[in-house]
């Protein structure tokens, strides 16, 4: 299948968490592309509208008509929806990577009640630290392979506003009937992967911790292309 791959980050995060898999990705003959999000923390909410057109602006940029695969990684899970939407080309499939799971339809909250009452804790002037400050030192550094690569991610770590979490992300109808996977890192997404099976999507593991795309980019993107690979092509 001839679909370009988009690798979507978290707005927690920044596109230093895809660029290694996009590095192995191109380097084995795909396409692949990481639209940055770093400036979502500066749009009014909610944010979603504008994290739309950050990644439609760079799939832009391939040639016209050519299909997609969205891979989206953590947090940036529950938009695949909306980004789908957006998009003036062919979906191919969604690519769920140690991401939550939006709704099947209707609309997803980003923070349920009680994780935003926990970074209501957390917030100064409204304005949240960056990501890996919520953790004990024991759980973030695992999650690194070397202090070069967690440099390179925590460099680009936003401050998002509390209000990030306040929002709610529509569900466009239909929006799964397309291919849809999981790929599962570890335990603590094991409830979700076990929902995306239940929803009768492939779900696939590897043994890692919740950033192991920058442990392991190689096999990640040996498993995200063979993911891919058993999809058929879209109708334009």
């Amino acid at each position: 299948m001839d679909a370009a791959f988009v690798l979507v980050h978290s707005p927690l995060v920044g596109p230093a968490t895809w660029k290694p898999v996009a590095t192995r990705l191109i380097a084995h003959g795909a396409t692949a592309v990481v639209p940055s999000l770093l400036d979502v923390p500066w749009a009014e909410p909610p944010f979603w509208p504008r994290i739309t057109e950050l990644v439609a602006g760079k799939v832009a940029g391939l040639s016209a008509g050519r299909p997609v695969v969205l891979v989206a990684h953590s947090n940036a899970g529950l938009f695949v929806p909306v980004i789908a939407a957006a998009l003036t080309r062919p979906v191919a499939g969604c690519l769920f990577v140690d991401a939550r799971l939006p709704a099947r339809r209707g609309s997803t909250p980003v923070g349920a009640a009680d994780r935003r009452e926990f970074l209501r804790e957390k917030a100064e002037d409204g304005l949240l630290p960056p990501w890996t400050t919520w953790f004990d030192e024991s759980v973030v550094a695992p999650m690194f392979p070397d202090r070069e690569t967690r440099e390179a991610v925590e460099a680009e770590q936003p401050r998002l506003p509390l209000s990030y979490y306040e929002q709610r992300i529509p569900v466009p109808d239909g929006w799964d009937g397309r291919p849809c996977g999981y790929l599962l890192f570890g335990p603590p997404y094991e409830e979700v992967a076990n929902e995306a099976a239940a929803r009768g999507w492939a779900v696939e593991r590897m043994t890692g911790r919740h950033l192991h795309q920058v442990v392991d980019p190689d096999g990640v993107a040996d498993r995200i292309a063979a993911m891919a690979a058993t999809w058929s092509p879209p109708s334009s």
